[in-house]
């Protein structure tokens, strides 16, 4: 399997999940050396070969590299997860409108949704000669509502990236499925809460038990925050021979944290 974004968060936590299973990795994110404190992480959890490869997922000629020698170290590739974007946005790609940089906005879109077309478009070759494959894409909630045009834009075009895929790969044993996550506990989780805690006079612990009391605005119809370790149960669900049902499909993993109706 490759996973991109895999240094820290929603990435870390896929990469670590199917390691578990069993699955051989290529990590990828920009950073080495985070990478590397990854794989050896990972490595030594599992027992699993984890390989880190430093890649920006902006250029084309990396990415193809990458992915042909992931192949090649692997033995094959049967996974892809795009995993890779800007946690939380560029700052001045999120907001009103006439605040918006267009090139902050285009950067956004090119990590995101451009990066997971350069690694699939790159990997599928390998997928479609394995005759299986899973590319599973790790969109976000904001392409379901308004507010954050870069968000909306990115994470709803990346609905349909997996879409049209998944009308053109199923024939070749490939499946393609997309991940909403929700508000995701990670590593930046705690320094968020704390900096929010700041702005209201409030702590941590308070700000979330908050967020997440019943009739909050910000929480979700099971009453607390979801781990990036459930968002990689899921994803190792898609990646497994159980979820062949399954192509094209979107799937929000946020606790059930909307009232509204999609069918």
């Amino acid at each position: 399997a490759l996973v991109t974004g895999a240094s820290r968060g929603i990435g870390k936590a896929i990469a670590l999940e199917l390691a578990r299973e069993g699955v051989d990795l290529v990590i990828v994110a920009r950073n080495q050396a985070a990478l590397d404190e990854t794989a050896s992480e990972i490595a030594g959890l599992t027992g699993r070969r984890v390989i880190a490869k430093a890649a920006d997922v902006t250029d084309r000629q990396r990415v193809d590299t990458v992915v042909n020698e992931a192949a090649a170290e692997l033995g094959g590739l049967h996974i892809l997860i795009n995993s890779g974007s800007l946690p939380g946005g560029s700052p001045n790609a999120t907001g009103a409108i006439e605040s918006i940089v267009e090139e902050d906005f285009l950067q956004d879109f090119n990590v995101k949704y451009l990066g997971a077309l350069r690694c699939s478009r790159a990997a599928i070759p390998h997928l479609k000669r394995a005759g299986w494959g899973r590319i599973i894409n790790i969109s976000g909630l904001n392409a379901r509502k308004a507010g954050n045009l870069s968000g909306g834009a990115r994470n709803g075009a990346l609905v349909h990236f997996t879409r049209t895929l998944a009308l053109q790969l199923g024939r070749h044993g490939i499946t393609v499925n997309c991940i909403h996550p929700g508000v995701t506990r990670t590593e930046r989780t705690a320094d968020l809460l704390a900096s929010r805690g700041a702005e209201l006079g409030l702590s941590a612990e308070a700000v979330e038990a908050s967020d997440y009391a019943e009739g909050s605005s910000r929480g979700n119809s099971i009453g607390r925050m979801i781990d990036a370790s459930e968002i990689a149960h899921l994803a190792m669900f898609l990646c497994s021979d159980r979820s062949w049902a399954l192509n094209g499909e979107v799937i929000a993993a946020d606790g059930g944290g909307s009232s509204s109706v999609y069918y």
